[in-house]
């Protein structure tokens, strides 16, 4: 979290917020502070997930237009959570903060099932194909997702900030931002329709969902956006990559990732037909998350807290950007 907004948020907006739910005020526990705040709550024994976001990340109409398309996956009987009303009947509160901006809350049922690490004997073809049954599923019902506000209230693809990679990486970087701006306007020129292109997660990695042995159990659309469906495949394909093969192995890299796309296109085509062109489009999504993911670093992490791994993955990562390759 940038250290101004960790600056504003205070016990008092956490108490606030966990009023507003009526959840217990004395057990918490922190779960993570990335992007937002994320804590596990407690009511009546049950356990919930509750979330709280800075206004400078996300407006307040894009959060209602989140938890809305959640709700509504939810309905359908995809595996992502419910979002529950405060006592006020809110889907999403609002506290002010001490300068004038706010801070934003949801309350989220906790997934079943468990983390799986990349090294577990879990993380394996049954996972994969499991992964691509969840995806392939969000994608079919989103096709038939009608938001109740303008489909502006959630940001088109190229309107994520991460891209405006000038703000955020060394200016040093002249050719990292010249191939992200050529990157850009290749990916805006791909066609779109209501099967190739729609509102989806944009982050379906191993950290963001639960696994209970046979189904998988997806959770923080924080980055959800109107995209090409084939993002969502890159997306997974990238991230097993860049944590299972940390090395600069092609071999086991091409390995890893033909065997991780057989099972997870078999799992995903149970549920919906493969986009067009998702073979072509796959490798311009895998360049533009080495780009989001360069960008997100620079902003979130201070240079006095960039350790040996981290700048290691900095620099596999420029190197890609600037190459024009992809992880796979």
């Amino acid at each position: 979290m940038e250290k101004s907004v960790e600056a504003l948020m205070t016990v008092d907006i956490l108490h606030e917020f966990l009023l507003a739910y009526s959840m217990d005020k004395k057990d918490y526990k922190k779960l993570g502070d990335f992007e937002n705040y994320v804590y596990e709550v407690y009511r009546n024994g049950e356990s919930y997930i509750l979330r709280i976001t800075h206004s400078s990340h996300r407006k307040h109409k894009e959060l209602l237009a989140e938890v809305d398309w959640v709700n509504y996956l939810n309905q359908q009987g995809v595996n992502v959570p419910q979002v529950f009303q405060s006592d006020h009947g809110k889907l999403v509160e609002s506290v002010s903060a001490e300068d004038g901006s706010f801070f934003y809350s949801s309350v989220f049922s906790k997934a079943p099932g468990k983390p799986i690490k990349v090294t577990a004997p879990e993380f394996n073809e049954k996972l994969f194909e499991a992964w691509g049954r969840a995806i392939g599923m969000m994608h079919k019902e989103t096709k038939t997702y009608t938001p109740p506000y303008s489909s502006a209230d959630r940001m088109q693809w190229d309107e994520e900030e991460l891209l405006d990679v000038e703000k955020f990486v060394p200016e040093s970087d002249k050719l990292v931002i010249n191939n992200t701006k050529e990157l850009l306007k290749q990916l805006q020129s791909l066609p779109k329709n209501k099967d190739t292109f729609g509102l989806i997660h944009t982050d379906v990695h191993s950290g963001n969902f639960f696994y209970d042995g046979s189904d998988i159990h997806i959770f923080d659309f924080d980055d959800c956006c109107y995209h090409w469906f084939a993002s969502d495949i890159a997306i997974p394909l990238y991230y097993a990559l860049l944590y299972r093969c940390k090395g600069d192995n092609v071999d086991e890299r091409s390995a890893f990732g033909k065997l991780f796309l057989d099972s997870f296109l078999k799992g995903y085509q149970e549920k919906n037909p493969l986009p067009e062109d998702w073979e072509i489009q796959l490798p311009l999504f895998l360049r533009l998350r080495d780009v989001t993911l360069y960008s997100v670093l620079y902003k979130k992490i201070a240079p006095e807290d960039r350790d040996q791994s981290l700048l290691l993955m900095l620099k596999q990562i420029k190197n890609r950007i600037e190459r024009k390759e992809s992880i796979y």
